[in-house]
């Protein structure tokens, strides 16, 4: 074996022995933390300059619905 097999067999057994339930849990926080940094954009970065103004032009409410169906989700997989 090689060196590199020796090190990917290393990384593996490290690996390993992190359990599948806390990567869930990093994995979900970080939906929420993008969640978050979503709904706290101003007003102004989520809306196009001028025209007129309707209910679909604020980009947050779109992606706050997508990440909570992601977070709804992969919480209950």
């Amino acid at each position: 074996m090689t060196p590199l097999h020796h090190l990917g067999e290393l990384l593996r057994a490290i690996l390993k022995t992190i359990p599948l339930t806390a990567i869930r849990v990093l994995f979900v926080a970080s939906l929420v933390a993008l969640l978050i940094w979503v709904v706290r954009l101003p007003k102004s970065a989520t809306e196009p300059d001028g025209g007129a103004k309707r209910w679909d032009e604020n980009l947050k409410i779109g992606a706050a619905g997508a990440l909570l169906i992601q977070i709804v989700i992969y919480a209950l997989l």
